[in-house]
C-alpha cells in the first residue's frame, strides 16, 4: 500500500468473525448458588436426576376416578380418601372416588381427574360425577416436563430467571459457571472531565463531560464482568503506556474509548504497539468506523485490548455489536448474535450511504418505526430516545412502508 493510501473499510461481519476467533473461553470456573447465578454462563451441562413431575399428579382440584366406574354422567360414588399435595394416597378402590388437590399424586388405579366444578358433593363421603371424563383428563404425567437423564440446560447457556427456576426444579442448589471476565476500563482525552468535579458554568473551553465511561461500565456489568475503572488517562504517551502495562497484568480485557485515530494526540496505537500488537480497523459501519483490537503479553498468555471511538453513539454501538459478543464468547456463550425482527418503517431515508448504517428508531402507537431526527454520532439522545436500531445495508435507501431489519436494544444491551 502506498504512503497516504487508506486501507479498505472492513465489513462489520468480518470484523466480528476475526474478533470471535481470538475469544477463547476463559478456562477457570466457579460454583455459585443457584440464587446468585442470574446472568452467569453455565460451564457444564445440567443433567436431571429425576423426572419432573416425579409422578403422575393432578392439575386440578377435584376427584380422581376410574373411568370404568362412570358409565354415564350423574353417577354417585363414595369418597374413599383425601389426597393433598405433598402426600401420597392409597391405591384407588374400584367403585370409589378420591378427593384430590392440585399437585397431589394420582393414586394407582385412577385414570382420570374430574375438576370439582363437574362434581357435586353429596353428604360428607359421597360425590356425584356430572360428566364422563376422557382418558388421562387433568393428569400431568411423570416426566411430562423433564425426563430423568435429560440435559436440561446446556453448557454455554446464559442464565435468566426462567433457567434458574428450571435448575432448581431438578434439585440443583449450586451451578458451575464461567469465571467473570475481568475488564479494565479507561478513557483518554485531556478534554474530558467527570460530572461532579466541575460545575457546568465553570467548564473550561473545549471541555466535555465523560459520558462514555458511565454507559460502558454499565454495559460491562450487565454482561457479568468484574470492572476496574481506571478513570481518565492523560493524553501523554508515557501515561498511556503505564496504564496499559498495569491493566494487562491482571485483566482479561482492556477497554478504552477515544484515542484510536492517528492524530498527534492519539497515543493508544503507539502505546499498545510498544507493549504488544495492535490492529487498527476502519469498520464499514455508521456510526462507529474507527476500532482497534490487540493483545498485550503478560506472564501467562496475553490481555485482550479493544479501543472504541470517542463519539458517544459510535462507542455505544461498537460496544453493542463487537465488544458484547466478544465478552459473551469469553464466558463460553456460542449464540452471540442479536436476534433481529422485521418491522415497518414509518419514515423515509433517501440518502444511501456506502457504509452499513444503524439508525436509531422507536416504535410508535401504530406499530411502525419512527426515526430520531438527528442521526449524528455525537447525539447520545438518539440512543436514550430509541428502543432499537434499523440495520440498514450499505447503499440502501428506505421509503415509508418498507420492511426493515430491526434490532431491539433489549437484544444489544442485555
Amino acid at each position: 500500500m502506498t504512503t497516504g493510501q487508506r486501507a479498505p473499510l472492513k465489513p462489520l461481519d468480518d470484523a466480528l468473525a476475526d474478533l470471535l476467533a481470538q475469544a477463547a473461553p476463559l478456562a477457570a470456573t466457579e460454583a455459585v448458588s443457584t440464587f446468585d447465578a442470574d446472568g452467569r454462563v453455565l460451564a457444564q451441562d445440567c443433567v436431571s436426576a429425576l423426572h419432573v413431575p416425579p409422578q403422575d399428579n393432578s392439575s386440578m382440584d377435584g376427584y380422581a376416578v376410574r373411568r370404568a366406574d362412570l358409565p354415564a354422567a350423574g353417577t354417585l360414588l363414595p369418597v374413599s380418601q383425601r389426597i393433598a399435595a405433598g402426600s401420597a394416597g392409597e391405591p384407588l378402590s374400584p367403585g370409589t372416588a378420591a378427593r384430590i388437590f392440585t399437585g397431589a399424586p394420582v393414586p394407582a388405579g385412577a385414570d382420570a381427574v374430574l375438576m370439582q366444578e363437574d362434581c357435586e358433593a353429596v353428604a360428607p363421603d359421597s360425590v356425584r360425577i356430572n360428566a364422563v371424563p376422557q382418558p388421562g383428563q387433568w393428569i400431568r404425567r411423570a416426566g411430562e416436563d423433564i425426563t430423568r437423564g435429560a440435559v436440561v440446560l446446556a453448557k454455554g447457556t446464559r442464565l435468566s430467571p426462567a433457567e434458574l427456576g428450571l435448575a432448581a426444579s431438578i434439585g440443583l442448589h449450586q451451578l458451575q459457571v464461567a469465571r467473570r471476565p475481568r475488564v479494565a476500563l479507561f478513557s483518554t482525552g485531556d478534554e474530558l472531565v467527570m460530572p461532579g468535579e466541575v460545575a457546568p458554568e465553570h467548564m473550561r473551553p473545549g471541555a466535555i463531560y465523560n459520558s462514555n465511561r458511565f454507559f460502558l461500565r454499565a454495559l460491562l456489568l450487565r454482561l457479568g464482568c468484574e470492572v476496574t475503572d481506571l478513570g481518565i488517562v492523560p493524553d501523554r504517551r508515557e501515561a498511556t503506556v503505564q496504564a496499559l502495562r498495569s491493566a494487562s497484568a491482571d485483566h482479561d480485557l482492556i477497554l478504552t474509548s477515544g484515542g484510536v485515530s492517528v492524530g498527534e494526540e492519539d497515543h493508544i496505537k503507539p502505546a499498545v504497539e510498544s507493549l504488544g500488537r495492535l490492529d487498527l480497523w476502519q469498520i464499514a459501519m455508521k456510526p462507529g468506523k474507527p476500532f482497534a483490537y490487540g493483545q498485550i503479553p503478560r506472564a501467562q498468555g496475553a490481555a485482550h485490548f479493544m479501543g472504541l471511538p470517542g463519539n458517544p453513539v459510535s462507542s455505544f454501538l461498537t460496544f453493542a455489536l463487537l465488544v458484547r459478543p466478544f465478552v459473551l464468547r469469553l464466558q463460553g456463550v456460542q449464540a452471540v448474535a442479536p436476534q433481529a425482527l422485521e418491522a415497518t418503517a414509518h419514515f423515509d431515508w433517501p440518502r444511501a450511504d456506502k457504509r452499513r448504517e444503524f439508525l436509531r428508531v422507536r416504535h410508535n402507537a401504530a406499530g411502525g418505526l419512527d426515526i430520531f431526527g438527528n442521526q449524528s454520532s455525537g447525539v447520545l439522545t438518539s440512543a436514550a430516545w430509541g428502543d432499537g436500531v434499523v440495520d440498514n445495508p450499505a447503499g440502501q435507501t428506505i421509503a415509508h412502508g418498507d420492511t426493515v431489519r430491526f434490532i431491539p436494544f433489549a437484544e444489544l444491551l442485555s
